[in-house]
């Protein structure tokens, strides 16, 4: 009834106001502003009573047709629901709400329901007890568009063509032994950014900058098998992310999805995917006509097309799903990993004695060689424990990704109805003050001697997500994030430029970065 409402609120308007410019066209502009603005207003305030009377009868339908023992909501306005109560930093206002209303809460974005659960009990019932019933993913308009129809891995609805993609990433193309095969390309890579920042010795070296390339040059080696380091790529790369985490109205009032069209959202989402496609065309082209790649060789895009051609798992892979596929292996590689890089540099800034610490036990493991390696790194318990702190503190995704229950079930004694969309604050579990002692302050010495690890059985520490729609990647983002970390503290001696302290201000979008760049001094370390 509301869609219906809103539906006729807004047409009325639009025949109104575009018959009206037919008789007013000949007037002064302002003369002409000024009547339609008067118009519209005599509209809004004409139609409020009908529009307020129309939810009155459905609120008054729903409560007396359905007695069910639904978690707690806070007020909602007419059409938006709990919209504007998100504000910037939509995990730091449900955080809020937790506190006044319990850990699980019901709200309503628009015209879709959607339960917050900010506890472990909560979190634990749907990524474990219940993870069957809330392994779907929501229709999204963004995400939908990008991914080709929502045929990647992260955002694809559960069913039979997401348990082939997802096991065609876990076996074949994140696999320990695959992981392994491109060790090289971290150590390069790695070892480029240090020469990079060497060679800037005695003038600012912009580190937030510097650790987008890094994880972007990786990616890209990874999966296409060549650097891809242009400006425009990166660009678009950045316009795809941002897209991502932009606000779409069609995705919480349907009958509103016009609005994505008058905003430019849509033009620039179609704008980006088009450039992006017509990219990722040409890099499929290249590795079909190119043949002659040895195995020691292959990029994922090449195992990919190894896949489909020769239809090693039974599942035939359209070329679109191709490209959805790898779309999904920069999304979730490049942003999250350098993001989470940027936040370990800038707690360790504000924290000397963990820089200290952590860079003595650098200098031990690395003896004077020239890099610290992969192998040294399992014996560097202290690098492990200052990026589980960070990642506790500053988790990427602190919302993680929506999921979409399938059918009515109980959870914690409450009932939630089949299709309701589900978030889970894994940054406010990770601040809960009845699970960490201390939750805002960066202790790295509390992940010391600790079972806590990144694959989901510990839902007070969700980084990576958990259950079956958990992230496939951890292996590779977490060795890629400390070898870069050791590699950094071993061979430079950091220091912010200023007298001002660093800003560790939020921005929003899809991951959490800081506001303002890393910018430091860098000198060699006398080892």
């Amino acid at each position: 009834m509301t869609d219906l409402t809103t539906w006729f609120f807004f047409a009325t308007c639009i025949y109104i106001t575009s018959n009206s410019c037919k008789v007013l066209s000949k007037f002064n502009k302002n003369i002409y502003r000024s009547i339609m603005s008067f118009t519209l207003q005599v509209l809004i305030f004409s139609s409020l009573p009908f529009i307020l009377a129309l939810l009155v009868l459905k609120s008054y339908l729903s409560s007396s047709k359905h007695h069910k023992n639904l978690p707690p909501s806070p007020p909602k306005l007419p059409l938006i629901g709990n919209l504007h109560q998100l504000g910037s930093s939509p995990h730091r206002a449900l955080q809020a709400m937790a506190q006044t209303y319990g850990p699980l809460i019901l709200l309503r974005l628009g015209s879709v329901p959607v339960l917050v659960a900010s506890s472990v009990e909560a979190a634990r019932e749907i990524m474990k007890t219940h993870d069957l019933t809330f392994a779907n993913r929501p229709f999204l308009n963004i995400p939908n568009k990008i991914f080709y129809a929502s045929q990647d891995i992260a955002f694809s609805q559960y069913g039979e063509y997401w348990r082939q993609v997802k096991s065609i990433a876990v076996l074949h193309l994140l696999s320990n032994k695959r992981v392994q095969s491109y060790r090289h390309v971290r150590d390069e890579e790695t070892l480029r950014m240090m020469e990079t920042i060497q060679k800037a010795e005695g003038s600012v070296v912009n580190l937030s900058e510097l650790l987008v390339s890094l994880t972007n040059n990786i990616i890209c080696r990874v999966a296409l098998g060549k650097r891809h380091d242009g400006r425009k790529f990166k660009k678009l790369l950045q316009q795809t992310m941002e897209l991502l985490g932009c606000f779409s109205v069609g995705s919480y009032i349907p009958s509103l999805r016009w609005v994505d069209r008058l905003s430019g959202l849509e033009k620039n989402a179609n704008a980006v995917v088009k450039e992006f496609d017509e990219f990722l065309e040409g890099v499929i082209d290249e590795h079909v006509n190119n043949k002659a790649v040895d195995v020691e060789g292959r990029d994922l895009v090449d195992v990919i097309l190894e896949i489909q051609r020769d239809n090693v798992t039974g599942f035939h892979l359209e070329r679109d799903m191709v490209k959805a596929i790898v779309l999904d292996v920069f999304t979730g590689g490049t942003d999250t990993s350098s993001t989470s890089l940027e936040w370990a540099i800038a707690e360790l800034l504000g924290h000397p004695h963990a820089m200290k610490k952590l860079q003595q036990e650098a200098l031990e493991i690395g003896q004077g060689r020239s890099m610290i390696s992969e192998d040294d790194l399992e014996n560097m318990p202290y690098l492990k424990a200052v990026l589980k702190e960070t990642l506790r503190l500053h988790t990427p995704l602190p919302l993680l990704v929506p999921r979409e229950s399938t059918r009515d079930i109980k959870l914690l004694g409450y009932d939630i109805p089949s299709g309701t969309r589900v978030l889970v604050n894994a940054w406010a579990i990770a601040r809960d003050p009845t699970i960490w002692e201390a939750p805002d302050e960066f202790r790295p010495e509390r992940f010391l001697n600790s079972s806590i690890d990144y694959k989901g059985f510990h839902f007070e520490f969700l980084p990576f997500g958990a259950g079956r729609r958990g992230c496939p990647g951890i292996q590779f983002a977490v060795v890629v994030n400390e070898l870069v970390l050791a590699n950094l503290v071993y061979k430079f001696n950091l220091a912010l430029m200023g007298e001002k302290g660093l800003d560790m201000s939020e921005t929003s979008g899809i991951t959490v970065h800081l506001k303002c760049p890393i910018l430091v001094s860098a000198t060699p370390v006398c080892s």
